[in-house]
């Protein structure tokens, strides 16, 4: 019997695809308003333009789907995510945290998202009269990243300040602006130590060590596969 080979598709690949990705689905090939750079497609990888509230493939087609950092920014979100679980059997979200938006808001992001017991809540920015006064986007993303080793070991071993990482299976549990104070008060009330154990990964002194440890050493690699590319190149 035939193996047959495993699929994944990425859902909004923009300019930064991921490599694990045979094909990407992008809905806006020419205007860059919502992404920081031109579209880009890796050798390989099979290109579709189409509407990601919308897409044009069979029920359970992949084994996989990838979607980082589209969330935010589309129409209906409910409809966004139902269509990826009908694609792929599982699959990996990825969006700003509501930490991370306030650090580096976006005119283009509709949404805050938090994952709030396994479940992605979105509110409307607008329901929240969200306003972040200065965008420190470039600090964050860009300068520390590049030049603080110490930032490097932060987001590797505690992603969930700047991002929500959501791997779900089968179904994704997704509330829009959802009335119940529950929910709500995640986003416009002060955060207590119950909260910040709660979003903020929390683990014992020795895995902290191990974690950092680990961390340290995929730096390294990434430095050193880094300089050999630029070698080559």
């Amino acid at each position: 019997m035939i193996k047959r080979k495993y699929s994944v598709l990425e859902v909004g690949g923009g300019n930064h695809p991921d490599k694990r990705a045979h094909v990407v689905v992008d809905k806006y090939v020419e205007d860059n308003y919502h992404r920081s750079g031109a579209l880009k497609v890796l050798k390989n990888q099979k290109f579709i333009h189409a509407d990601g509230e919308n897409l044009p493939f069979k029920d359970k087609e992949f084994d996989y789907v990838i979607c980082r950092h589209v969330l935010e920014h589309v129409e209906d979100p409910v409809k966004f995510v139902k269509e990826q679980a009908r694609v792929a059997k599982m699959g990996y979200m990825e969006t700003p945290s509501l930490l991370g938006e306030y650090i580096a808001p976006k005119e283009s992001h509709r949404w805050v998202v938090q994952d709030i017991d396994n479940k992605l809540v979105l509110y409307d920015k607008a329901q929240l009269n969200f306003n972040a006064w200065q965008d420190f986007g470039q600090v964050f993303l860009y300068h520390l990243p590049k030049t603080s080793i110490g930032f490097k070991i932060l987001e590797r071993t505690h992603a969930s300040i700047l991002t929500i990482n959501y791997e779900w299976a089968d179904d994704i549990e997704i509330l829009v602006n959802p009335a119940d104070s529950y929910y709500l008060n995640h986003f416009i009330k002060p955060w207590d130590e119950s909260i910040c154990d709660k979003f903020l990964y929390k683990q014992s002194y020795s895995k902290e060590v191990i974690s950092t440890i680990a961390a340290v050493f995929d730096i390294m690699k990434s430095v050193t596969k880094s300089k050999l590319l630029k070698r080559q190149a």
